[in-house]
């Protein structure tokens, strides 16, 4: 897989990337992660990337031609599954999107900026709009981050134990159980009994109608 980043500031994505499981996907050439700063695509002289809203109001809007020169240039090496826009009014990300995009080969992330980008991009480039919560940040470079982490960890080879992942949280639609290591007990705290049990079957019984359990208190809108 690829994934290709296009930021204005390229400097907050250098360390997401340089450690634990995507440091180690991308040492086994399972993904190949591109931080392009957009600036480079640029042809004003100082390098600008965005200007004043039409028709007024406050802040600076990210310009067409620097991302439509970054977006065609990836386009001329390559074709992408999807070209993605962070954005707060995109589409919720969840596990079953990240799950999708993992079985993706080339993606393109432009990182929002300032108070948006102009329209033209979002109708003609974007394919896809994704948003990580109902909330603002300074730019989509987290998101960015975020999105990338969700779906390079599904990767096959990415995770030791493969079965890891698709025990995680969300995966079938639940939280996950409660999860205990040793010492079995500590401070007169012990660990349940099934769990030492050895009897496998009923260890996954207990399991599943404990995400169930967790799932109705903390999250009773994944059951509707």
């Amino acid at each position: 897989m690829r994934i290709d980043i296009i930021t204005v500031l390229p400097q907050l994505l250098e360390s997401p990337f340089e450690h634990s499981i995507l440091k180690r996907a991308a040492d086994k050439g399972l993904v190949e992660v591109n931080v392009i700063n957009l600036r480079d695509y640029s042809d004003h002289k100082q390098k600008s990337v965005d200007d004043y809203s039409f028709g007024g109001g406050a802040g600076m809007v990210m310009c067409i031609e620097p991302i439509a020169n970054c977006i065609n240039a990836l386009k001329r090496e390559r074709t992408y599954d999807e070209v993605i826009y962070t954005s707060p009014d995109g589409q919720r990300l969840d596990q079953k999107l990240s799950n999708r995009l993992s079985t993706l080969n080339n993606i393109i992330i432009l990182c929002g900026h300032y108070k948006g980008v102009d329209q033209r991009v979002r109708d003609h480039f974007i394919t896809r709009e994704i948003s990580i919560g109902d909330y603002v940040l300074s730019g989509g470079e987290l998101a960015a981050a975020v999105i990338a982490d969700s779906v390079i960890r599904l990767l096959p080879g990415a995770i030791s134990d493969e079965t890891s992942a698709l025990t995680d949280s969300f995966q079938d639609g639940l939280l996950a159980p409660p999860v205990y290591t040793r010492p079995a007990e500590y401070n007169g705290w012990k660990v349940p009994e099934i769990l030492l049990s050895g009897h496998n079957a009923n260890i996954e019984n207990w399991r599943h109608e404990q995400s169930l359990e967790r799932t109705r208190l903390l999250r009773p809108d994944l059951l509707d």
